[in-house]
């Protein structure tokens, strides 16, 4: 198996009403790479981000078919993560690394 570069495990942070409502607890999406393990994970964003994690949860969503003007398409499956960072620490995601 190939192994995974630690930039490239952590796809793109995932922002949306739930995940910003999540941010208030400390909570932090992302999308990442299907293969990422979560101590992987929890290594990569504090070596890009600086911050401490506690806790990562990871959440696999699965593919779709889905008829798109009468044509068959799929829908492609990924991961997320939810990280919890330690209390007074946050990440900007709308600055960018």
């Amino acid at each position: 198996m190939k192994k995974i570069n630690y930039l490239d495990s952590i796809k793109s942070p995932i922002i949306t009403e739930k995940a910003t409502t999540l941010s208030e607890q400390n909570k932090i999406v992302f999308k990442v790479h299907l293969n990422a393990s979560k101590h992987s994970i929890k290594k990569n964003i504090e070596k890009i981000f600086k911050v401490n994690v506690i806790k990562v949860n990871t959440i696999k969503k699965k593919s779709k078919t889905k008829i798109i003007r009468g044509k068959i398409g799929i829908k492609k499956g990924f991961k997320k993560a939810v990280v919890t960072l330690k209390k007074g620490q946050t990440i900007d995601l709308a600055t960018g690394v």
